[in-house]
């Protein structure tokens, strides 16, 4: 687990969740497990009942990859980080899939399997 481990976490490096709120990347790993809503719920601390809602991978990250006429060199480097990352994603973990989890401030968890177990993603965001 810790070559994917250090390549997300390279891949997560500086990077920024940009919403109403702009939270960092986490990386984490988790044992070999059959993943479904309750495991969701149980391996995050979130309590059974609370609102989970699949997310699309590339849906989620359409804005942070989307380069436009009036990004300066910085916010262009931002989008280039963005794309290695679901790139990274793509290639290291198998059966992608992402989660949103509550309202208003939401954690996403965006994870696949390794060949160890599951490893992903997660961040905030606000939506209101």
């Amino acid at each position: 687990m810790t070559n994917t481990t250090n390549i997300l976490k390279q891949a997560t490096d500086g990077l920024l969740m940009m919403s109403e709120s702009e939270c960092p990347f986490e990386v984490f790993t988790w044992e070999s497990t059959a993943l479904n809503e309750a495991t969701l719920l149980e391996k995050t601390g979130h309590c059974q009942g609370t609102p989970v809602k699949l997310v699309e991978i590339d849906n989620f990250f359409k804005n942070s990859v989307s380069e436009k006429d009036w990004h300066e060199d910085e916010e262009k480097a931002t989008v280039k980080k963005f794309k290695n990352l679901v790139n990274v994603l793509k290639t290291n973990l198998t059966n992608l899939q992402g989660y949103k989890i509550g309202s208003k401030e939401i954690d996403v968890y965006i994870l696949g399997n390794t060949p160890d177990g599951i490893a992903g993603i997660s961040t905030k965001v606000v939506e209101t």
